[in-house]
């Protein structure tokens, strides 16, 4: 049976054998659900006065601090009815291929950041679970808070 969290103006669901961690941030909020094994799915609310592009560039630049060979390619993706910017990334961790994928886009009062990642021993089983907690993605009438 699978949970459903909602808050902040978000509502998705996950499996209820993944963990749940939500935590307040000083210029935002975030939460994370995490499988039982490493894939895991964050999503951030971050101030409206940060755009699109400069979270994702301070993702991607994060990324590229911690793995320097990492490859990304841009995309566009519709997530809650809104087009969504990010990149597909993929490096190297640990001797294993990890895949992740970020995606940003507006609501109201924030800057909607997701990081999808998983590596390749789970990619698998974990990559539909992922794009269906992505698929149930709302954004409720609950006000967006920064």
């Amino acid at each position: 049976m699978p949970r459903t969290f909602q808050g902040h103006g978000i509502r998705f669901r996950y499996p209820d054998n993944w963990e749940l961690e939500e935590t307040e941030l000083d210029a935002g909020w975030m939460v994370s659900v995490q499988s039982p094994e490493t894939a895991f799915m964050l999503l951030s609310m971050h101030p409206p006065e940060l755009s699109v592009d400069e979270v994702l560039e301070a993702t991607l630049a994060a990324l590229r601090d911690d793995y320097r060979d990492l490859e990304c390619e841009p995309v566009r993706q519709r997530i809650c009815q809104r087009q969504a910017k990010g990149y597909d990334i993929q490096f190297i961790s640990m001797d294993f291929t990890n895949t992740c994928w970020v995606r940003s886009f507006r609501v109201p009062n924030s800057t909607v950041l997701i990081m999808c990642q998983a590596n390749d021993l789970e990619l698998d089983d974990a990559k539909p679970v992922l794009r269906a907690i992505l698929a149930s993605l709302q954004l409720t009438d609950e006000p967006a808070q920064a």
